[in-house]
């Protein structure tokens, strides 16, 4: 006991120095930490627009000593690509690692994509003719006479080679199953374009016109005898037979 006791806060000291310098040591020591960083598009030029898939993130390796990568906050990273003297076509933006803000001894272990290609393309605009979605069947016995949209046409625009492909654009559908009567109401647009869109006008004042189905009498063909019976047929909602 009086051995263990002896000079004992140099041996206290001792300890101390010996724990401090096993922290240090550990610190030291290389590690490898991953983060999942922010992936920032700037200055797309006028009249252009992204017409291909851009990951929004970026899976970053980075490997350092624990005390540099203690200090490291995935918010505090990120990646950013200038595109202000892009042209039409594809980009591709390789060593994104090269854009990471990062302490000397901390180096980039793995990039995942490594790269990114971006495609611009020209912005165009057109109009496009609205057509009127109509759900179910009116009653027996009636008919749509007529169905009527203000706007009849619509702008879109977006990315030229989408923009080659849209003839039309629709309306959320109308529910008229079961009517018997004429109505008008307030209907949205539906179009979900990849890389287009509508301008401005999101919904559509739509007028469905239902009318009666009249029954007409068939005149007797000559020659066909005259039992007294009657012939019916159904009347075109624009009255043709």
């Amino acid at each position: 006991m009086e051995r263990i006791l002896t000079n004992w806060p140099i041996k206290v000291l001792s300890l101390a120095f010996a724990v401090m310098l096993w922290l240090l040591v550990m610190g030291e020591q290389n590690t490898e930490v991953g983060y999942t960083v922010s992936l920032e598009i700037k200055n797309v030029p006028k009249g252009l627009i992204i017409a291909s898939e851009v990951p929004g993130r970026i899976d970053v390796r980075l490997t350092g000593s624990r005390t540099l990568l203690a200090n490291i906050q995935g918010s505090d990273l990120g990646i950013s690509v200038d595109l202000h003297d892009a042209k039409p076509g594809i980009t591709t933006f390789r060593s994104l690692d090269e854009r990471l803000n990062l302490p000397r001894s901390v180096v980039v272990s793995r990039l995942s994509p490594s790269f990114v290609d971006i495609k611009l393309e020209r912005v165009v605009k057109k109009e496009v003719p609205l057509r009127v979605v109509c759900g179910g069947s009116p009653a027996v016995g009636y008919s749509i006479e007529g169905v009527m949209a203000a706007p009849d046409l619509v702008e879109v625009e977006g990315a030229e080679s989408e923009m080659k492909r849209v003839t039309e654009v629709e309306t959320e559908s109308v529910d008229i199953e079961g009517l018997k009567t004429s109505f008008s109401l307030t209907v949205p647009i539906n179009y979900a374009g990849i890389y287009t869109r509508l301008v401005k006008v999101k919904t559509a004042d739509v007028q469905v016109i239902i009318g009666k189905i009249h029954e007409m009498e068939q005149p007797q063909e000559p020659g066909e005898p005259a039992d007294g019976s009657d012939n019916e047929t159904v009347a075109r909602p624009d009255g043709s037979l």
